[in-house]
């Protein structure tokens, strides 16, 4: 299935959020708002799964936005009770475009009842654990990673869900943040590294809720309560919360993408603001390549923060230069090709009273394969700019990502074949420059940067470092990084 817009397709996506509740009259509905809020993270499908004392377990899976399916009273009506956990999904490990049954949550029965899961990140070795599995009887309903869980669930011999839940994440290699639910808990499980996020929050009324981001608190009226840590389980019932430790602790890696780019800048990340990160990082990205320009230009809207920070920091007057058309949806019209040629124009059009004659500052979020950056240059320079200059709030992405984010191919990254000056060549523009590994570091509250000998976050994108190594690329050819 080709990309629904060409802007889209050169920029990194996150696989998917997840969000449960638990003690709320109808919380389907609590969920369909979560998600609503946690779009960002993944917009090729959705779903839901409740489960009511007298109608037992209902789910419902859908491609699309959540508003355009889970907005419809007669959706809705039919996942009744005070428990449901939800998923937004943009597919990295199965097929793209995949069929429903790889929509998530997954929904297994058990000896001791049923439990629905979703899942946000990667398993690293699935495949080996999908070959293993089907050795042994089990029949998968879908290509997704995340069913290798309900899989190793169902052959556990412990005593209950959550036990047999542990018993099978043990197995798992990679990233994952879980939320998941019987017929009367509702689970929420880190891996041991913490590389995605999930964040437990509290409803004024008693109800508890799980999230991918904090975002998703807000619009349900929620108090954040606390992250969820790194290797932790919280089994949540109408009695309270009970939390243990399962995995053996590990120096936590928490994706540093999330700071740049994935979450949204009105959630919270370890205490900190992701906006102000996100400012702070064009405050380190100003004091380390500074130019002489006329003004400062956000590539909206994950540039605008760091180009606020940029333009504060460097005294350059701040403009938007580039508007984005906010009713491009991702279904647009694709007739022709002479249509799908006019590319990010459909998405974003330069302010030309603004920009005509001035010495543009861009800033972005990164460059991925650079086909967009080489359009948003072009239509600057068409619009009357006298210099064009990139400034990127994320350090050069050299490495794909193993842990849940939809990456090239490493040969398809810019940084991964060329240096920044042939990168700055290729892109023809005056200057390009990226915040430097330790800058992002400093921009996230680490003062003194990055620990090369144990860094605080996972940035294998950037540095090729990889906290867990990625057992089913490697064994597809993939070739680390040469110890230095």
């Amino acid at each position: 299935m080709p990309p629904a817009h060409p802007f889209d397709d050169d920029k990194l996506k996150e696989e998917c959020g997840v969000f449960g509740v638990i003690g709320v009259t109808d919380a389907a509905n609590f969920v369909a708002l979560g998600l609503h809020a946690l779009q960002h993270r993944g917009q090729e499908a959705g779903g839901i799964v409740s489960h009511h004392p007298d109608y037992g377990f209902n789910n419902a899976r859908r491609f699309g936005y959540v508003r355009d399916n889970f907005t419809k009273q007669s959706l809705m009506q039919t996942l009744p009770g005070p428990l449901a956990i939800g998923h937004v999904r943009y597919s990295t490990a199965g097929s793209k475009g995949a069929a429903i049954r790889d929509v998530q949550p997954f929904f297994g029965e058990f000896s001791m009842g049923g439990a629905a899961i979703a899942h946000n990140g990667n398993i690293t070795n699935a495949n080996a654990l999908r070959r293993e599995l089907i050795e042994r009887g089990s029949i998968f309903q879908s290509s997704s990673d995340s069913e290798c869980i309900i899989h190793l669930m169902a052959r556990s011999l412990q005593r209950n869900i959550p036990e047999r839940m542990e018993d099978a994440l043990r197995r798992v290699e990679g990233a994952f943040s879980v939320v998941a639910m019987t017929r009367t808990k509702l689970i929420g499980v880190r891996d041991p590294l913490g590389v995605r996020p999930l964040v437990l929050g509290r409803l004024a009324d008693g109800g508890w809720v799980l999230s991918s981001e904090t975002c998703a608190l807000d619009i349900i009226n929620a108090e954040l309560v606390r992250e969820i840590e790194p290797g932790e389980m919280v089994v949540i019932t109408e009695k309270g919360i009970e939390s243990h430790f399962p995995f053996r602790k590990q120096s936590a890696r928490f994706c540093i993408f999330e700071h740049v780019y994935f979450s949204r800048p009105d959630s919270i990340i370890g205490g900190r603001s992701v906006y102000e990160t996100r400012r702070q990082i064009g405050v380190e990205l100003a004091r380390e390549t500074p130019v002489e320009a006329d003004l400062v230009c956000p590539v909206p809207d994950s540039g605008t923060p760091a180009a606020i920070g940029y333009a504060h920091e460097s005294g350059i007057p701040f403009g938007m230069g580039i508007i984005r058309n906010q009713y491009m949806g991702r279904t647009f019209i694709e007739p022709t090709e002479q249509i799908r040629n006019m590319g990010v124009r459909l998405k974003l059009n330069v302010n030309r009273a603004l920009i005509r004659g001035k010495r543009v500052v861009l800033v972005d979020d990164s460059v991925v394969r650079g086909t967009t950056s080489r359009k948003i240059k072009e239509m600057i320079l068409d619009a009357g700019a006298a210099e064009v200059h990139f400034r990127i709030a994320s350090p050069p992405t050299a490495w794909p990502c193993f842990y849940g984010v939809d990456t090239p191919q490493r040969e398809k990254l810019l940084a991964a074949t060329m240096s920044e000056e042939e990168m700055r060549d290729h892109l023809n523009v005056d200057s390009l420059k990226f915040i430097s590994l330790d800058g992002l570091y400093r921009a996230v509250g680490e003062a003194s940067g990055r620990d090369a000998s144990c860094p605080q976050y996972c940035d294998a994108c950037f540095s090729g470092e990889y906290p867990v190594a990625p057992s089913d690329m490697i064994e597809k050819g993939f070739e680390l990084k040469a110890a230095e």
